[in-house]
């Protein structure tokens, strides 16, 4: 909400808004901008038909005072995707969406586009190095949306990536996430069959045929758009940098793993409808280095390597996981995850873990019992944990101070950290541990 707040300031609009709360980095960023709130909490007193119109964020309740009151006067309301319509629909709409690896794709659309001084909106769910803020609204004749299928807003239950109406849209991966919402499986598949079946007949749907699940998706007779399948596009390591194999040679890249390269043909799909052609794509997308948190790497040196990612679903855990073995097949992996998320966190959800984590040497999973109480979820045991992920050599913490200090104990050799979460494992600092492995593995010559 705070990067879609700077956007309008700096597109000249007069921006307000109320929050119970604001971390860092919002409160700097809207304070260096002018338009920090002077109060935390809500005030009803500020809505008034001199508003242009409200933009509800998901941290607002149904019956928020400010919310009331704006519909009590009759003033607009919208949620953060209605708003981004009303602004795009002159525009053309790409629509990124997957249960994983929309993030990334947009981010490597975002940075081809950049990196070829193209004219551009968009909306992106993380921060991307040579971006100041995650949204941009300007008159250019294109948008770019990461396409998120949770909810809308508190008083609008439809998925985020319905309201964009994509004329290019993008299915990357469907694995059953947001359980609180979608308490089937089918009920979450139809979230994307919705989402396939509104883009028009003159549109294009671009989708990962190596996922079953988007492929029957996307080839049923109900989608009328013209349909554009991608898979891992030809590659090879070496030394552990991947290359790809095109027609103009081997093109080193920064980022690495089946995922990633799915990743990268579907954003090179999606460049070539808004015509970029395969060689300019390629030559721009070679110094990626990724978004924030996807993989991204912390610190190295010759025997130790530490990566973060977002990595909550199990289907991510495993991609992750899987990426990184494959990279550096002779090393010790560590993986370590926090189960932060509604979903992660539901007793009827964990077996959806089961072996998940069965590529890394060491397998470690994180939970905060505290975080089960606050989201008023079944209690959970290490028990329950080891059982669901089908595997008796998981270890399991409920303590961030003990798994930060026994983590280390692990870096003696050739090894490769992962640590992978949504949340931050109880504010655990991942920059001062890397340091900390990596001062505790160097080699030392005399």
């Amino acid at each position: 909400m705070h990067n879609l707040a700077l956007a309008l300031h700096q597109k000249g609009f007069q921006v307000s808004g109320s929050d119970d709360e604001i971390n860092e980095p919002s409160k700097s960023r809207l304070s260096a901008a002018g338009i920090l709130p002077q109060s935390i909490g809500w005030f009803p007193e500020k809505i008034s038909n001199e508003l242009d119109g409200v933009i509800l964020g998901m941290h607002a309740r149904a019956d928020n005072p400010e919310l009331l009151k704006a519909q009590q006067i009759g003033l607009p309301v919208y949620s953060y995707p209605e708003y981004l319509y009303e602004h795009s629909k002159d525009k053309t709409r790409v629509v990124i969406g997957g249960s994983h690896g929309k993030t990334t794709i947009t981010a490597m659309i975002l940075h081809v586009l950049k990196s070829l001084n193209k004219d551009f909106d968009y909306m992106v769910g993380a921060k991307l190095e040579g971006f100041d803020t995650m949204v941009r609204l300007s008159n250019a004749p294109l948008i770019i949306l990461e396409g998120d299928e949770y909810l809308s807003s508190p008083v609008d239950r439809r998925p985020k990536f319905h309201l964009y109406k994509a004329e290019i849209g993008l299915i990357s991966g469907i694995a059953w996430d947001h359980i609180n919402v979608f308490p089937t499986y089918d009920m979450y598949v139809e979230q994307f069959r919705i989402f396939a079946d509104q883009i028009p007949a003159n549109g294009k749907l671009i989708y990962c045929n190596n996922d079953s699940e988007v492929k029957k998706v996307a080839e049923s007779g109900s989608v009328q758009a013209k349909k554009i399948p991608y898979s891992i596009p030809p590659h090879e390591i070496v030394n552990g940098i991947t290359y790809l194999l095109t027609d103009s040679g081997k093109i080193a890249i920064s980022v690495f793993g089946e995922h990633n390269l799915q990743n990268l043909e579907g954003a090179r799909n999606v460049c070539e409808q808004i015509g970029i052609d395969r060689k300019t794509f390629y030559n721009a997308i070679a110094d990626f280095k990724g978004a924030a948190r996807r993989l991204e790497l912390l610190g190295r040196n010759e025997n130790v390597a530490v990566y973060k990612d977002f990595a909550h679903s199990p289907s991510k855990l495993k991609a992750t996981t899987h990426a990184v073995r494959s990279q550096f097949p002779e090393r010790k992996l560590i993986a370590c995850m926090e189960l932060h998320t509604f979903s992660s966190l539901n007793e009827d959800f964990l077996a959806q873990y089961s072996g998940s984590m069965d590529d890394a040497d060491v397998k470690i999973v994180y939970f905060n019992p505290q975080t089960i109480a606050h989201k008023k979820l079944k209690e959970i045991t290490p028990e329950m944990v080891k059982k669901a992920f089908s595997n008796p050599d998981i270890k399991v913490y409920t303590d961030s101070a003990i798994l930060q200090k026994d983590i280390q104990t692990y870096s003696k050799g050739k090894s490769v950290f992962l640590m992978m979460s949504s949340g931050t494992f109880d504010g655990m600092n991942l920059e001062n541990l890397t340091a900390q492995l990596i001062q505790s593995n160097q080699e030392v010559h005399l």
